[in-house]
């Protein structure tokens, strides 16, 4: 099980100015990060930080991230913040193991029903209808205050279908954490009008 799950958003400027040109006054602290043929894969990775940090790979994500994470990782809190200066906003974190690999298990189900997988990265559209059904969901199996839960259902009794489906055939086989509902409702407080790409790494 991974340890932590982060969401982000992207700031194609910052990016294309303060990333590209710490990439290129640090470059030999960014190479311990890469794998083969680092030189030329920092040159891809500087490319893309000019013209779009959305076209990162996944892989080329990770590699930013761990070099931040080598340098500012003792304090968190600056991490995040170095990160979002350079373009990246860790908006959203779930460092549950147990948690996480619900996220997942709720996820699959949903690309199971669209019978189509979501890559790291995904359109904010696509991603509020994941969460949307996510805090049906989670919602069916948890009594406590389900205002978002109420005020959604109207206008997506697709999803909500989709769910209560869902919830109906796996509640038996899932061991749902309590605060998953809670992740959810945050997530989508935090994305319900974004417009960019949603990555999670």
């Amino acid at each position: 099980m991974k340890d932590e799950l982060y969401f982000i958003k992207t700031d194609p400027v910052s990016a294309k100015i303060n990333l590209y040109n710490k990439l290129c006054c640090e470059e030999d602290g960014m190479l311990t990060y890469l794998k083969d043929n680092k030189k030329d894969n920092l040159e891809i990775i500087k490319s893309k930080a000019l013209d779009n940090i959305e076209n990162f790979s996944r892989e080329e994500f990770c590699s930013v991230f761990n070099w931040f994470n080598a340098k500012y990782g003792a304090d968190p809190e600056e991490m995040k913040t170095q990160l979002f200066v350079h373009g990246i906003d860790i908006f959203y974190d779930i460092s549950n193991p147990l948690c996480i690999e619900n996220f997942s298990h709720i996820l699959s189900g949903y690309e199971d029903y669209l019978q189509s997988k979501f890559t790291f990265t995904v359109n904010s559209e696509s991603f509020n209808h994941f969460l949307i059904y996510a805090l049906f969901f989670t919602g069916l199996a948890n009594a406590e205050e389900k205002y978002l839960f109420e005020f959604l259902k109207p206008d997506h009794k697709i999803l909500y279908s989709l769910a209560e489906k869902a919830y109906d055939e796996k509640r038996y086989e899932l061991t749902l954490q309590p605060e998953m509902y809670q992740y959810f409702s945050d997530l989508y407080d935090c994305t319900k009008f974004y417009k960019g790409s949603v990555i999670t790494i």
